[in-house]
């Protein structure tokens, strides 16, 4: 495409006098613009839907046999509902004060009064056809932008669960709140053989696409690492090497991950720093999963403990993110803990889909669905 013909202004000019009409066309044509003609309201709407000018520059009156401006000012609303962001300077021989005011609460840019300047009336046009470009390329950028937001946030949902494994003995569910169009967050849960499968909750620090990016690459590598015959204790640790040599500093992320034996009903975990999972016995007891070590990423040298505990019928457990704790009221007020626990013992079911909506039901309406962290929460009840 041609520069000078791309940035060559486009300008519709509105007015029902032929004198006025041929001499703002000359002067605009000197001055380098491309110019359109519309000598009635239904002209110029007719130009306005057939093609995108730089601006528009009109006349309030077009019935000869009036100076109320109404016409003028009924074809400025209609203009600004087929484009919005079309700038609008108008004439008129007859301004009031009442009548400036009224046009540019519509819309328009500027006010131009009859008989006009030359130099004065083309530096007013200049100057928002410059602007009315801008807010186009500003927008232009704003949707190619949601649009790349829009993807990625589609990407990060397959790489969460889609549907939970079936697990005999067990019943999972899972749900995830980005803040944002991306998240940071991470839910898995996986069959690792028939015997064996990996439950892991993670979460980057920050928020936005750098932390979507890092959380990204960080479950791909959980992912070729996971299996039955390494140790949760020894995956982190071969994790945290790869995160620490992949990532920028002050970048970490904090993780549970598991390994449960669904024959023999026990979970094999560690916890690299992450919200210690909740696990509620039938009994009301609460027991948090917090044996590991430091968070992923921040420290080459960390080494991880793990532990193994059983899983009887009716045992809740809960993995989340802070995102759920920290959720808050109105009055600045945490969701916290506990009242995390209590929905997990108060609960006295064996859906996990059932539990999963009630927890995340009463944390929405806790914050009024303003969460201002990722969040997501994961449950299996032993059946």
């Amino acid at each position: 495409m041609n520069t000078a013909i791309a940035h060559t202004p486009r300008t519709l000019i509105a007015d029902d006098q032929p004198d006025v009409l041929a001499a703002l066309r000359l002067l605009l044509k000197g001055a380098g613009y491309q110019t359109e003609a519309a000598d009635s309201p239904k002209a110029v709407l007719d130009a306005v839907k057939q093609q995108q000018f730089d601006l528009v520059l009109m006349d309030l009156n077009y019935a000869r046999d009036t100076t109320s401006g109404k016409e003028g000012l009924d074809l400025i609303s209609s203009i600004q509902a087929l484009d919005h962001d079309l700038p609008i300077v108008v004439m008129t021989a007859w301004a009031t004060v009442d009548l400036a005011v009224e046009s540019m609460r519509l819309g328009v840019r500027d006010f131009v009064q009859k008989p006009w300047e030359n130099s004065r009336l083309l530096k007013k046009l200049r100057t928002q056809i410059d602007a009315g470009r801008a807010r186009r390329l500003q927008q232009h950028r704003e949707a190619e932008t949601q649009l790349e937001l829009d993807e990625a946030r589609e990407i990060q949902r397959g790489l969460m669960p889609r549907r939970m494994p079936n697990l005999q003995g067990f019943s999972l569910a899972s749900a995830w709140q980005p803040a944002r169009a991306v998240s940071g967050d991470y839910l898995g849960a996986f069959k690792l053989n028939d015997s064996h499968a990996a439950l892991c909750v993670a979460d980057v620090a920050g928020k936005g696409f750098p932390a979507a990016l890092l959380m990204s690459n960080m479950q791909a590598a959980l992912k070729s690492l996971a299996s039955e015959k390494i140790a949760p204790s020894e995956l982190c640790e071969k994790l945290n090497l790869f995160v620490c040599g992949n990532t920028p500093l002050r970048k970490f992320v904090s993780c549970f991950y598991g390994d449960l034996d669904i024959t023999k009903r026990t979970l094999t975990f560690t916890n690299a720093g992450h919200n210690p999972p909740f696990l509620v016995r039938r009994n009301g007891e609460c027991i948090r999963l917090d044996e590991g070590g430091r968070v992923i990423g921040a420290f080459t040298d960390s080494n991880f403990i793990q532990r193994e505990i059983q899983l009887n019928e009716g045992d809740k457990l809960l993995l989340f993110t802070d995102g759920v704790t920290e959720a808050r009221n109105e009055s600045g007020e945490e969701f916290g803990e506990e009242r995390l626990e209590d929905c997990l013992r108060s609960y006295a079911g064996h859906y996990a889909a059932e539990l999963r909506t009630n927890i995340l039901n009463e944390v929405t309406r806790f914050c009024n669905g303003n969460f201002d962290d990722d969040a997501a929460l994961m449950v299996v009840i032993a059946e």
